[in-house]
């Protein structure tokens, strides 16, 4: 196997790039899931705001 140039993903960057695919998934723009993934907010919560019908940029203010 060749070496890579490629330095390993920290977890962080794991778990921030997992959270980011989960909140476009969930419709989030870009720039507001780019906000989203790497702050404390409540994943699930941030799902459960849209899915019950608040607008992507609402959800964001409650959250952050």
């Amino acid at each position: 196997m060749a070496p890579t140039a490629e330095s390993p993903q920290s977890e962080r960057e794991k778990v921030e790039s997992w959270r980011l695919h989960v909140l476009v998934e969930a419709g989030y723009p870009l720039p507001l899931a780019e906000k989203l993934a790497p702050s404390e907010a409540d994943l699930h919560r941030a799902v459960e705001l849209v899915t019950a019908g608040c607008t992507h940029q609402t959800a964001a203010e409650i959250l952050l």
